[in-house]
């Protein structure tokens, strides 16, 4: 995954982080879920600027985000400072968590772990699998095969695209997928919700999906 390159440039402005300093209505929707489950200790997997891990720890829970862009944790970690929250930001590649086994209640990669091909995706589930405890939740976004952009550049893999004349982070490999793929793709899981919904503006379809690692007690 190379697109945290992009990301950590824009970052570095406070324009840049502008449209990322708050949590996204989904992610806060999932709340009383969250409690539902006795959820304590959860993990902001490509926290980018901290927005869901500052907003999760300010809702009580035990709150850790991980990022490679040395940018957005300098300033994740300033804003907990600032506000006084328990929540605490490492620099990893996500292939490679830095956290024992079973250190988490529930797993959260908001646009996030699409920028690789299936290869790399499934290397990051396989952490997310070992951090994550017997019946954790894990709440991801997937980029949709009814996004605008799918099919567009070269298809550097399966269902992965890359633009190399693009602007934005299009010049790095995103993995696009459609409901089977979501299946396939999330060994390990099983499927407890997922629906296909833009994301600001027009074409720009992502899934949101909530799993649950198998294990847990029913």
């Amino acid at each position: 995954m190379t697109a945290h390159v992009y990301w950590d440039a824009v970052w570095r402005t406070d324009e840049g982080r502008a449209d990322w300093s708050r949590p996204h209505p989904w992610v806060a929707d999932t709340v009383p879920h969250l409690r539902e489950r006795g959820v304590r200790e959860v993990l902001d997997l490509g926290c980018g600027v901290g927005r869901h891990a500052l907003f999760l720890a300010a809702e009580g829970f035990t709150a850790r985000g991980v990022d490679a862009s040395p940018a957005a944790l300098d300033h994740a970690r300033e804003e907990a400072g600032r506000r006084g929250l328990d929540a605490a930001f490492d620099t990893a590649d996500f292939t490679e968590l830095p956290y024992a086994d079973a250190s988490f209640d529930y797993v959260l990669a908001f646009n996030v772990v699409y920028h690789a091909d299936e290869e790399g995706l499934r290397r990051a589930l396989k952490e997310v699998r070992r951090v994550l405890r017997p019946g954790g939740r894990y709440q991801c976004t997937m980029l949709s095969k009814r996004n605008g952009e799918y099919g567009k550049g070269d298809e550097v893999s399966p269902n992965t695209f890359r633009q190399p004349e693009a602007a934005d982070d299009k010049v790095h490999p995103h993995l696009y997928t459609d409901a089977a793929d979501l299946v396939r793709l999330h060994e390990g899981f099983e499927l407890i919700s997922a629906f296909d919904a833009e994301h600001g503006k027009p074409g720009s379809q992502h899934w949101h999906c909530l799993f649950e690692l198998a294990g847990g007690e029913r």
